[in-house]
């Protein structure tokens, strides 16, 4: 497993050097190329050092340089080494992060990651929130919230009484 891991973190680290020297989209060429990722499924599990050097070989040049400095498209985030480092070792504990009952440390990251975000925005420290997996589910979210929040001003309670028959 250690050659496996070291051989990703080769990979990262190659690719993440190359971004400076590289197009932020792939050319058509390095797209086509993506066709060596499909195939009929084995009938035993591939080496995974090759498939790690696959992946490296054929994906990398398709990616978006999304991490690079000069991508200035959608806000997608960064890759900074110890973000990157966090992701890697999250993936390593494959949590699953819904319940304290289910990852205590994914719980109490979150709790302290939230008390960081009502610090920085200068909200009230009894304040609260949850993180969710992306803006879709954040605006559902919100929306849910905020149907909740003007059914109580309308006295309908709408965990009790549903939605049927709720104010307009």
């Amino acid at each position: 497993m250690d050659k496996v891991l070291a051989k990703a973190a080769q990979c990262a680290s190659e690719y993440l050097t190359s971004l400076h020297d590289r197009r932020v989209f792939p050319s058509v060429e390095e797209l086509a190329k993506l066709a060596a990722l499909g195939g009929a499924l084995g009938e035993q599990g591939a080496d995974p050092i090759e498939t790690i050097e696959l992946l490296h070989r054929v994906g990398s040049p398709a990616t978006v340089a999304s991490a690079g400095g000069r991508y200035f498209g959608y806000v997608i985030g960064g890759s900074l080494p110890a973000a990157l480092g966090a992701n890697w070792l999250a993936a390593a504990w494959d949590q699953n992060a819904f319940m304290t009952s289910t990852s205590p440390v994914a719980a109490s990251i979150e709790e302290t990651a939230l008390r960081w975000l009502l610090d920085v925005l200068r909200l009230p420290t009894g304040g609260g929130g949850a993180f969710v997996t992306g803006a879709t589910m954040a605006s559902f979210t919100a929306l849910a919230a905020a149907r909740h929040a003007l059914l109580a001003k309308s006295d309908w309670n709408v965990e009790e009484n549903g939605l049927f028959g709720a104010p307009r």
